[in-house]
C-alpha cells in the first residue's frame, strides 16, 4: 500500500512556500509546512497536500506524506519586520488545490487543516470531507496583493460557506487588518474561533461569549509561523478532549517554542510540551 493509499492522522492543505531571507537566498515557511512538522512532532502521521514548482522537495523522505499538484512556480513570499509590525510581499504564487487533487483515502483523515496562504485553496476543500474534525487559518484568504506584489487585507469570500463546513477558526487580528467588528461577525457565525494575541495568549470564543487563555512566559527571537503552530496544537488536543479551554492552554505551550527560534526549527515534542505545561510560567 502506497502512502497515497493510506489515511494520515493530520491533513494539512495548502501551499508549501519559499520565503525570502534577509542578506539573500530561501528558507521554507507557510502554514503547511509549519503545521505539519508541528503535527509531525507531536506523534501524528502528516499528509499535505500542496503545490510547488517542480524543483522543490519540500519535506525529507520517510517523513512527511506529500500529494503535490504540479505547478511552474512555488509560492514565494517576502516579509520585512520594522519592531513588530510587518510588510509582507507576494513574489510568485503556486497552482490552486480543489478536492480532485485529494488522494481519496485522504478524505477519511480525521483531523483537516486548511491552511491557505495565498488564496490558494479552493472552497469547496471546506466541504470534501464527512466525519473530520476541520480547522483553518484563513489567513491566505484574507489578504490580497498589488502589482508590486505588497500585502492588504481583503474580503474574505465565500466566509460563510466555510465557516458552516468547518468546526474551528483559528486568527490573529493582523489577518483582519485590525478591524474588530469583522472579528465579531465571524465569531458570531464560526462554531467555535480563536483569536491569537500573540504574547497575551489567545481568546477562545464560544456560545456567545469569550474567555482568555494566557501565553507562557518565553523569549520571543522569531514569531513566523507561531500561529500555525498555535493551530496545530489546538486542532490536535481539541480532537483529543473536546475541551475548547484545555486545547488553547495545550496550544499556547506549544507555540511558545517555536518563537524562541527561527524557522520551524524549534517546534517541540510532545514530551517537552507535556513538561512545560507542567513546569512552565505563565505571562502575568
Amino acid at each position: 500500500m502506497t502512502r497515497l493509499e493510506r489515511v494520515p492522522e493530520y491533513l494539512v492543505i495548502g501551499h508549501v512556500t519559499r520565503d525570502v531571507v534577509p542578506g539573500g537566498g530561501y528558507r521554507q515557511g507557510g502554514t503547511a509546512t509549519y503545521a505539519a512538522l508541528a503535527a509531525l512532532n507531536l506523534g501524528k502521521q502528516v499528509g499535505v497536500l500542496t503545490s510547488v514548482g517542480a524543483d522543490y522537495e519540500p519535506f525529507p523522505q520517510n517523513s512527511v506524506w506529500v500529494q503535490t499538484c504540479p505547478s511552474s512556480q512555488s509560492t514565494i513570499f517576502e516579509n520585512i519586520y520594522i519592531g513588530r509590525a510587518r510588510k509582507q510581499y507576494v513574489r510568485g504564487v503556486a497552482a490552486l488545490l480543489a478536492p480532485e487533487h485529494l488522494p481519496p483515502a485522504w478524505r477519511r483523515a480525521p483531523i483537516v487543516h486548511l491552511g491557505p496562504v495565498a488564496q490558494e485553496v479552493s472552497p469547496e476543500l471546506a466541504e470534501a470531507f464527512d466525519d473530520a474534525l476541520i480547522g483553518v487559518t484563513p489567513q491566505g484568504w484574507l489578504r490580497r496583493w498589488d502589482s508590486e506584489g505588497l500585502v492588504a487585507p481583503a474580503e474574505w469570500l465565500e466566509s460563510e460557506r466555510i465557516l458552516d463546513a468547518t468546526h474551528v477558526v483559528v486568527l490573529s487580528l493582523e489577518d483582519l487588518g485590525g478591524d474588530r467588528p469583522r472579528l465579531e461577525a465571524l465569531a458570531r457565525r464560526a462554531r467555535l474561533l480563536v483569536l491569537t494575541l500573540g504574547e497575551q495568549g489567545a481568546l477562545v470564543y464560544q456560545k456567545g461569549g469569550h474567555q482568555r487563555v494566557r501565553a507562557y512566559a518565553v523569549d520571543e527571537v522569531d514569531p513566523t509561523g507561531a500561529g500555525d503552530v498555535f493551530a496545530t496544537g489546538f486542532l490536535i488536543r481539541y480532537a483529543e478532549t473536546g475541551d475548547a479551554i484545555e486545547a488553547a492552554r495545550f496550544a499556547n505551550c506549544v507555540a511558545s517554542f517555536v518563537v524562541e527560534g527561527i524557522g520551524p526549527a524549534n517546534l517541540p515534542s510532545r514530551a517537552q510540551v507535556e513538561e512545560r505545561l507542567k513546569y512552565g510560567r505563565i505571562r502575568e
